[in-house]
């Protein structure tokens, strides 16, 4: 039996969103119901819901639609994992995700197309457009989505390293490393406004950056 899904802090850029957020992470861990590695999910969602959420709205789908194809793309995944198609081998995860994504935004594209809002039927020009959206997607060497890809990669990535550091150190070396580096408020001003010396704000720096370094590393080259 799976142990239990931990309940996960809303984050605070979704907090308007929150029952979009919790309900597309709790169908989700419904539809691995059955599933020993729940767990290991949960912590996928976790870590990059943020990236297929911002890439799908900004190729044009609407907050409802981005958050499911947050759900359909891990699932897909899941799957392709669970039957042993998923080969680090044939290349990157990065790319890997990216094509995985690609597939569940052209899927809410053509969904669009069969079934036109009553706001839409009749209108020549947004058929027009969905069907272009589509075709543009569709062609592996159109690079729409690789560009908003890349420049969202590092930032989850990121944001998503700093979290699982956020979880591993004291909330003090944390809260240090943030106002020094993060906050870029100088040794200085960090020591006075913490009431440390520098040689604690260094120490800070040192080990909860070679921490995030190695967290980043490890979330370029691994799914988990």
């Amino acid at each position: 039996m799976s142990d239990p899904i931990p309940d996960l802090p809303i984050p605070e850029e979704v907090k308007k969103d929150k029952g979009l957020w919790e309900k597309t992470r709790k169908s989700l861990i419904e539809r691995l119901n059955n599933w020993e590695d729940q767990k290991t999910w949960n912590e996928f969602y976790q870590t990059y819901w943020r990236l297929i959420f911002s890439v799908a709205s900004k190729a044009g789908l609407t907050r409802e639609e981005a958050f499911d194809v947050i759900q359909e793309t891990i699932i897909a995944i899941a799957r392709q994992v669970q039957k042993g198609q998923y080969d680090p081998r044939a290349g990157s995860f990065k790319a890997w995700l990216l094509q995985m994504t690609r597939w569940r935004i052209l899927d809410v594209f053509r969904a669009r197309k069969r079934q036109p809002s009553l706001a839409d039927q009749g209108n020549a020009d947004s058929e027009d457009t969905s069907s272009q959206i589509v075709d543009r997607l569709s062609q592996d060497k159109d690079n729409l989505l690789e560009k908003i890809w890349d420049r969202e990669w590092r930032d989850n990535i990121t944001a998503a390293a700093l979290e699982r550091v956020k979880a591993k150190v004291s909330p003090r070396q944390f809260q240090i490393f943030d106002c020094y580096v993060m906050k870029g408020w100088g040794v200085k001003k960090t020591s006075e406004a913490l009431g440390i010396n520098a040689a604690q704000v260094y120490l800070a720096k040192h080990r909860v950056g070679a921490l995030v370094k190695k967290e980043v590393q490890a979330l370029e080259h691994t799914m988990l």
